[in-house]
């Protein structure tokens, strides 16, 4: 809706005031400048729109002298793509700021001013990217709650899918490989989520510090940041938990219809912000109420092996009521009117959650490599448009700057994304072509043309980050409802719309796929690398703080949090490796594996943490430290053969080499009968049998890790 008023406003006004052109010069500054109000805090925003205004002008007075000879045009036309995509190196909101320096850039070749000098033209440009940024910075301070809103009810939305996918997992016969991948994606797309709504909530709280509902908001985030670790946080051993339910098949459908309990209530909850709609807590307790009495009575069976499963039944259980918990709260949170200042967290703590972005010049010098994926997409797109370009001179085609726009609207680093964007991107043109090739033979009348350009345009940035084919689609009648206002032969530009949409979508195609091609493989190794350290990190945070006890310190929580988002990078570049050709997915098995083992290794250590951060815990035994050495030790040299092994030429030794066995007998069940013989109570019992549980997990995933690590060779 904000584009489509920053656009139509000031053509309506120009055309009104006879100053058709300035109407046009502010309406293209607008436009151009809209990508950088993503989501985020108000205060980075406007930064990103400025940023953007004054990209787009010195790009527009650039690009109205490049009236030269081809001679001349060609390669400043590649030098000034490279630069302007080059920007990006400084992360995802200058990205956004870099594309609206190339849509200035390649539109310089479509505007040709008959009244305005080149100075004027740019200027009006700028002066459309601030007209943007107020109508942007106005509607926040109409409706603040919108943004926060929206991405906390779709962090509801997938955190309700997590838990459902969980809940499948304990079903009948489940494919748990497909289940694991699902909530491996998952689990990335909540980490962006997360993200996002950190730098909204925290810098809005740290700038105002009195906004009742932010402050709620951002309770409430941290209760679902919670509830998605404490999901995570009791990876099963599904071999014994099969046998137990194939046992005792109505614990199972008690955990089942807990589980997805909590996830309707949250999906419930996500659609509804008043108390007096949400459900019931007494379902909740219900239910939480029958699984207990069932557990309870496994343990009243008396058999020496209903024991342990009666442990591990209460820990699940433990984890179970956690969440309830959890989701009471929220509850409790968002019906009640006003916070104390007892429940508000400290700005001092909050601060160490946010990662400031690297602005440093040196970055520049950095990425001038083939090592760096911005650099060779930047180049890759700087030929990929003067190759366009160049096709559309020869052929003489209608607009050749269609053929440049397609490219840098599909081109992206990643091969996938470039090849979904092209096939969707000619699809979409293909489908509004026709639709507006219909609509312009019974329609004549420019002002509905004009009506439905800019409904046209509202529709396609609404669902850009959702549907691009259909982006495409009403992108492309946007532009031909425009040019039946000004063109007789509409038809005409309709055909060398499809064509144009088509030359440069292929040509995108190509130039990512040999044209210093960014495969995932040559990366992956980094990323790897970076979620095993943060693993190893937050690992030893939680082994010094199981020895030394006391309060949780905010670093054990900021290395958490530095965990999940490097098993989040990890996954999407596994993601983005999985949609590259065959020939380009070298050893992805193994490279599967490694990423899984990582995943799961942060699983068993959210266990563990879940359990310290809410429970008294007994002295750090001799055994728990020499077995945290021993991890520790497998996870370093792990790492150190990690940074020998070069991902891009992976080959394999000709013997693995073997990994020397544990210097101890390593049974839970050894180390959970030692503590029933020691001591009567039942909550140091659990206790025992959960970290003793996960430790062997996290002792077996590390021997995996370093097995699979060394039988590649290494430089």
């Amino acid at each position: 809706m904000l584009v489509g008023i920053a656009v139509s406003t000031p053509v309506i006004l120009g055309i009104a005031t006879q100053q058709v052109e300035v109407g046009l010069s502010l309406c293209f500054g607008a436009i151009w400048c809209s990508p950088s109000d993503t989501s985020g805090s108000l205060k980075n925003k406007q930064i990103g729109i400025l940023f953007s205004s004054f990209l787009v002008v010195i790009v527009s007075f650039i690009g109205g002298y490049l009236n030269i000879s081809n001679f001349l045009l060609f390669p400043i036309l590649g030098f000034l793509t490279f630069c302007i995509a080059f920007i990006s190196i400084y992360g995802f909101r200058a990205s956004l700021i870099s594309f609206s320096g190339l849509l200035a850039l390649i539109l310089s070749f479509a505007h040709i001013s008959k009244h305005l000098e080149v100075y004027q033209y740019a200027l009006l440009v700028g002066g459309g990217g601030l007209w943007y940024l107020s109508l942007s910075t106005v509607w926040h301070y109409i409706n603040p709650k919108a943004q926060t809103k929206e991405i906390l009810t779709e962090t509801f939305l997938l955190t309700a899918e997590f838990l459902n996918i969980r809940r499948q997992l304990i079903g009948e016969q489940p494919d748990r490989v497909n289940l694991q991948k699902q909530l491996i994606t998952l689990q990335s797309e909540l980490t962006e989520h997360h993200d996002t709504l950190r730098e909204i909530l925290i810098i809005s709280r740290k700038n105002s510090g009195k906004s009742n509902y932010q402050n709620k908001r951002l309770l409430v985030f941290v209760l679902l940041v919670e509830i998605l670790e404490t999901a995570i946080a009791n990876p099963v051993n599904y071999k014994k938990m099969d046998a137990l339910f194939d046992a005792h098949p109505e614990l199972k459908t008690d955990f089942q219809k807990l589980i997805e309990e909590l996830s309707r209530q949250l999906s419930v909850i996500a659609q509804n912000d008043k108390s007096q709609q949400f459900p019931s807590n007494n379902i909740l307790t219900e239910k939480f109420k029958t699984l207990k009495e069932d557990v309870i009575k496994l343990k009243s069976e008396n058999r020496p092996e209903n024991y342990e499963r009666y442990l591990m039944l209460q820990n699940l259980l433990d984890y179970q009521n956690k969440q309830i918990e959890k989701l009471k709260k929220i509850k409790w949170l968002l019906g009640n009117p006003v916070l104390t200042t007892e429940d508000l967290v400290n700005n001092d703590k909050l601060k160490r959650f946010i990662v400031s972005q690297d602005y440093d010049p040196k970055l520049v010098l950095e990425n001038l490599s083939f090592k760096s994926t911005i650099f060779k997409h930047s180049l890759r797109l700087a030929v990929t448009v003067m190759l366009g370009y160049a096709i559309g001179l020869l052929f003489d085609f209608q607009n050749p700057y269609w053929i440049m726009l397609t490219i840098i609207v599909i081109m992206r680093p990643s091969y996938g994304l470039t090849k979904t964007r092209s096939k969707d991107r000619t699809i979409g043109t293909l489908i509004g072509a026709a639709l507006a090739s219909v609509l312009v033979f019974l329609i004549k009348d420019p002002y509905i043309f004009g009506t439905l350009a800019v409904v046209s345009l509202i529709i396609a940035f609404s669902m850009v980050q959702k549907n691009y084919k259909a982006t495409a689609t009403f992108i492309t009648l946007s532009v031909i409802f425009i040019y039946a206002i000004l063109k007789p032969n509409v038809l005409q530009v309709i055909q060398f719309r499809v064509i144009d949409t088509i030359i440069g979508a292929v040509l995108s195609f190509i130039t990512m796929r040999w044209l210093w091609p960014a495969w995932s493989f040559m990366e992956i190794g980094e990323n790897i690398k970076d979620a095993l350290k943060a693993n190893m990190t937050f690992f030893e945070s939680i082994s010094k703080f199981y020895k030394n006890k006391g309060p949780i310190p905010t670093s054990l929580k900021v290395n958490r949090k530095e965990a999940f988002v490097q098993m989040s990078n990890l996954s999407s570049t596994f993601q983005r490796m999985a949609q590259e050709p065959q020939s380009k997915q070298t050893h992805i098995d193994d490279i599967y594996e490694l990423v899984v083992l990582n995943h799961s290794f942060l699983s068993s250590l959210a266990s563990i943490y879940t359990y310290i951060q809410n429970h008294n815990t007994t002295k750090a035994s001799e055994d728990f430290i020499s077995i945290s050495d021993r991890i520790e030790s497998n996870i370093n040299t792990t790492y150190q053969h990690l940074n020998l092994i070069n991902f891009e030429v992976l080959s394999s030794k000709k013997e693995p080499q073997k990994t020397k066995p544990a210097p101890f007998n390593f049974s839970v069940e050894h180390f959970t009968n030692i503590a029933i013989a020691q001591s009567n109570n039942e909550s140091t019992h659990r206790e025992v049998h959960l970290i003793w549980e996960q430790l062997y997990w996290l002792f077996s995933l590390s021997e995996k890790m370093l097995k699979l690590t060394s039988k590649y060779k290494t430089d």
